[in-house]
């Protein structure tokens, strides 16, 4: 019997440790080929020196285990090294079928005293770093669709966060970056459909040492609810031919739970009873919609799936 994802080659970015790894063994295991990418730097805020060590410690797990994978240690939000990754994978396996967006870093602040560079580092590893392996791959699918005057497989899966869902007072510059890489999947999922590419997002919840300080309470025994492993499998399945209907989606998962979220819908609608608004019957209208909720609460953390973060 075959396996869903035999014949088919992947790349997962920041796949040394975390989700990422967890992502790159169970493709592996479903049997793609795999191109294990991770920058290698030991600090979660993109600190330290890079090291080939992570990335090619999950490419030798694999092949020990019977599959086909190899190391890439480039930066992902540097444009020339994320064309380099794509290259790589087109060049060892003839093509790339299977796209895995995972890797980056945080750096924590309160808005007001985040600084520029905690900003800007961190939109570059995620916004900008999903950007640049999509760019490149879709670019791929493209001229492979062309050439073969039709549809051709591509899957795309992107990692964004309950952070951008039902927000982080903390991470202003990661919940943006992931609210960013929702509006890049499905801007990517419309452009490339007609090649026969899907793009998806989702909202993973895992200990990993991204979450080390907020998921504090490590259970005794058993298969922790928040390991990464309950992500990897609709990782798994995204990338393989039964997700060919599944498109331009956000996905929540964790824990043994997958929930599909809806795109943002109208709560309330008001018309003005004159040409335009007035500031008197804006106040009338809008102020007595919002009357009974607290004081300072936000509209996703208080109906965003019903999901509460841990």
């Amino acid at each position: 019997m075959s396996l869903p994802l035999e014949g088919l080659s992947a790349i997962v970015t920041g796949a040394g440790r975390g989700l990422g790894r967890a992502e790159a063994l169970e493709l592996a295991r479903l049997g793609a080929a795999v191109v294990v990418n991770d920058y290698g730097q030991p600090g979660r805020d993109g600190s330290g020196e890079a090291s080939a060590g992570p990335a090619g410690e999950v490419a030798a797990e694999i092949r020990a285990a019977g599959g086909t994978a190899l190391a890439h240690t480039g930066d992902v939000a540097d444009h020339q090294q994320a064309r380099g990754l794509v290259e790589l994978a087109v060049a060892e396996f003839g093509k790339l079928d299977i796209l895995v967006n995972n890797a980056g870093i945080l750096r924590d602040r309160m808005v007001f005293s985040m600084t520029e560079d905690e900003w800007d580092s961190v939109i570059r590893v995620h916004l900008k770093g999903h950007f640049n392996t999509t760019h490149f791959a879709s670019a791929h699918w493209r001229e492979r669709s062309k050439a073969a005057g039709g549809p051709v497989y591509g899957r795309i899966v992107n990692t964004s966060s309950e952070a951008f869902l039902a927000g982080s007072a903390g991470q202003p510059n990661y919940a943006a970056a992931k609210g960013g890489i929702v509006g890049l999947t499905t801007s990517t999922a419309l452009a490339l459909a007609k090649y026969g590419v899907t793009a998806n997002a989702i909202c993973p919840r895992a200990r990993t040492r991204m979450t080390e300080d907020v998921f504090t309470d490590v259970p005794d025994g058993g298969l922790d609810p928040l390991a990464p492993e309950h992500v990897a499998p609709l990782v798994g399945y995204l990338a393989s031919p039964a997700a060919a209907r599944v498109n331009g989606q956000l996905l929540v998962v964790h824990g043994g739970m997958v929930a599909v979220v809806e795109r943002p819908r109208v709560q309330a609608k008001f018309d003005s009873k004159q040409d335009t608004f007035t500031y008197d019957e804006l106040d009338t209208v809008l102020t007595q919609h919002y009357a009974d909720r607290p004081a300072g609460e936000t509209f996703a953390a208080a109906e965003v799936l019903g999901l509460k973060r841990d």
